[in-house]
């Protein structure tokens, strides 16, 4: 009555789509080496050389140098650990605070519901980036900071989506059996309405996780995001500002942006396999 989440029969549903296993297997590969980066690669990402400053991709720095001579394989890696990181905390955020307000709007109904709404139609009237560009200001930068302002703004898709399945399920007969035999309203919610929201909502960790890094890279961008010494692959960009590293040396910024696109990319086919895995007109049950 109540789905599991990626029981076996949806792996294997989800392994036959050859794209988002490929995305899936491209997406942990990316992880793991920004993660282990530190092992598996001698550089301090912030370490600066003077001597070595600007140099050309080689054999002793894969990736060059930077302006400052520090290694760009290392730094690139390294930031891609506080993209990701903020792109998965984000997430974790705005999934927390959506499913709860969706859980309870679509659950409850009545007064609930439509002042739960009506917040998030007010919410979602503001320009994403203006508001963006104004939570930054406001609370500052900073990667903790940076990933409060994503999770906020990203939240209320996600309770839309909760609270439209939820407002179908309640009214399911075993459901209503369930209700009929004295189960509490926080049984309900936990036991079988949320558990059936986990295929939307895998699809929007999939797809908001996409969101979250390009919002990362925006905000780092215009200076609002992750601050020096730390970088993202956002700030790292940013650097192409000046039309000489634009032209001259590309392997300052280019290997960050390539990283976006291809994680990006890889988030996508993942989303797209789990939609496909949840969906029951592609369920082999």
């Amino acid at each position: 009555m109540t789905q599991a989440p990626l029981p076996p029969s949806r792996w294997k549903q989800f392994r036959s789509s050859k794209v988002a296993f490929a995305g899936l297997c491209l997406f942990v590969l990316i992880a793991v080496l920004c993660a282990a980066s530190g092992l598996l690669f001698s550089y301090d990402p912030n370490a600066i050389d003077l001597g070595a400053a600007l140099q050309a991709p080689s054999r002793q720095h894969w990736l060059g140098t930077d302006q400052t001579g520090r290694d760009m394989l290392a730094r690139t890696l390294a930031a891609g650990r506080i993209s990701l990181a903020v792109g998965v905390s984000s997430v974790a955020l705005a999934l927390v605070i959506g499913t709860f307000l969706g859980a309870m709007a679509g659950y409850f109904g009545g007064w609930i519901d439509n002042l739960t709404m009506r917040f998030v139609d007010m919410v979602m009237t503001f320009p994403p980036v203006i508001v963006l560009m104004t939570l930054a200001a406001v609370l500052g930068s900073g990667t903790g900071k940076t990933v409060i302002v994503i999770g906020l703004l990203s939240w209320p898709l996600a309770c839309r989506l909760v609270r439209a399945r939820i407002m179908s399920i309640r009214e399911m007969e075993f459901v209503a059996a369930a209700r009929t035999l004295g189960a509490g309203h926080a049984y309900l919610i936990f036991k079988h309405c949320l558990p059936n929201t986990i295929d939307v909502l895998a699809v929007f960790a999939s797809l908001g996780f996409v969101s979250a890094i390009m919002a990362e890279a925006g905000l780092s961008f215009l200076g609002l995001g992750v601050q020096l010494p730390d970088a993202s692959w956002g700030s790292l960009i940013s650097i192409a500002r000046e039309a000489s590293v634009l032209k001259q040396y590309p392997w300052i910024w280019l290997p960050s942006g390539v990283l976006i696109v291809v994680t990006a990319l890889a988030a996508n086919f993942i989303g797209d396999g789990l939609r496909q895995a949840f969906d029951p007109k592609h369920s082999k049950e």
